[in-house]
């Protein structure tokens, strides 16, 4: 059997930076690939999103897009995120969008 291949860094940055996403915020997917270290990966952050979340146990609800909504569609997605983001406590508005004033996740950057 062969030994599965380790995940890239970037990939393994990213992963680390979704993990430390508090309850209760959100961020965005640029914002993870600007912290995680390559600021125009955020389609590299959607796809770990989307086959790592369940086996990586990833609180992949807490990542949306840049103008502060649900990307999934209805019916594909969007549901399941809306419910999980509520409840974290975030307030979900009928179109998807938060309040980022209130939500975005501001990391810590240890200088």
């Amino acid at each position: 059997m062969a030994t599965p291949k380790p995940y890239a860094p970037f990939t393994v940055r990213a992963l680390a930076v979704i993990r430390s996403i508090p309850r209760g915020k959100v961020a965005t997917y640029a914002q993870v690939a600007a912290v995680a270290g390559s600021p125009l990966a955020a389609r590299q952050v959607a796809r770990i999103l989307h086959s790592l979340s369940r086996k990586e146990r990833l609180p992949w609800h807490r990542v949306i897009n840049s103008r502060g909504s649900i990307s999934l569609p209805r019916g594909a997605g969007f549901e399941q995120q809306k419910a999980a983001l509520q409840r974290d406590g975030v307030k979900v508005k009928e179109d998807g969008s938060v309040d980022m004033k209130r939500r975005l996740w501001v990391p810590r950057i240890d200088a």
